[in-house]
């Protein structure tokens, strides 16, 4: 009697064993470049309220990459060490976020890409949106309130980040079509609103009376600038000023008519990052985000391909409060 009761013990573990395994909570990390901000803040929201976060099929930690590569590097190295199903890389620099990727890889995480790029063909995938794209949109903005005629200042994000390579090129694209505007300063203000104040302040100070035109390659730094004009005690509206993001502060200034801006859906991009990592951890996972309803025209294709493309949506006044209830 004792040993067919073993025996049936041994039969319902045996059973019971591929359904928990199946069930395991899966460890996905996330390294961001840097939480200081409203979109990285935004985008990690974004992550937390992802569906099988909530339900509890993942278990998720987000990592504050504090601006710093290395930094990240460190991080890499814990999930490795802590053997996470899945990495979710938003990486500071575009040149040494490779290692960390090929780091994972011998390992055998697979690393999702998101919002900013990294010079690997390792990755699973990549889920962000077109920057060279935005920093066509956001200079012609620009330039069209200027008339194509005058002088601007650029105002550039950290070097050597996806972001501001593919913005700069686009603000140089969309240059190009007008020879007659001249650049007086190129410089980075690492997308902090408060550095971005101060390169203005400066600006204003050397080139009184010349600055036409202000491109932010983020909305953080085109609210530092607008700041800075205002402390000068002149008229943003005599400015043509763009930003991308379409972050909350910057949406308001769209509806006060003192900028312009590109909305990232930083949401769709860490949501969509998420399943793409989920998918490539439990092969018989099925996308559980709204965002492939929401982008219809961003196909899920098995999760299978390389790159996901969020489309970029320009801030009006008339979607202003729209895009603002959407944050509540």
């Amino acid at each position: 009697m004792k040993r067919l009761l073993l025996t049936l013990i041994a039969s319902v573990a045996i059973l019971a064993a591929p359904a928990m395994a199946q069930e395991k909570k899966l460890k996905i990390g996330a390294t961001t470049y840097g939480l200081n901000a409203e979109f990285m803040q935004l985008w990690s929201a974004a992550l937390k309220q992802h569906p099988a976060v909530k339900s509890g099929e993942v278990e998720l930690t987000v990592f504050d990459g504090r601006y710093d590569a290395l930094v990240q590097q460190e991080q890499f190295n814990t999930m490795i060490t802590q053997k996470f199903d899945a990495i979710i890389f938003v990486p500071m620099d575009v040149e040494a976020g490779a290692a960390a990727v090929q780091a994972a890889h011998d390992a055998g995480i697979p690393v999702v890409g998101s919002n900013a790029r990294v010079n690997s063909d390792l990755l699973t995938s990549y889920v962000g949106s077109n920057d060279v794209q935005a920093g066509e949109m956001e200079a012609k903005a620009v330039l069209d309130k200027m008339g194509c005629k005058g002088n601007l200042v650029i105002l550039e994000g950290p070097i050597g980040q996806s972001g501001q390579i593919q913005r700069l090129e686009g603000n140089e694209k969309a240059l190009k079509a007008c020879p007659d505007v001249k650049v007086l300063e190129t410089q980075t203000a690492n997308w902090s609103r408060a550095e971005a104040q101060t390169l203005m302040e400066n600006w204003l100070t050397s080139h009184p009376g010349q600055i036409n035109g202000v491109i932010g390659q983020n909305d953080e730094m085109a609210l530092g600038a607008i700041e800075a004009i205002k402390a000068a005690n002149l008229n943003v509206a005599d400015f043509a000023i763009a930003g991308v993001d379409g972050v909350t502060d910057a949406i308001n200034a769209v509806k006060a008519g003192q900028m312009a801006s590109i909305l990232q859906d930083g949401s769709a991009q860490a949501q969509g990052a998420m399943d793409i990592a989920i998918k490539a951890a439990r092969a018989d996972y099925k996308p559980e985000s709204a965002i492939w309803t929401q982008y219809p025209e961003m196909k899920w294709n098995d999760g299978a391909d390389k790159s996901y493309l969020v489309p970029w949506t320009v801030v009006t006044p008339e979607n202003a409060d729209k895009l603002l209830e959407s944050r509540k």
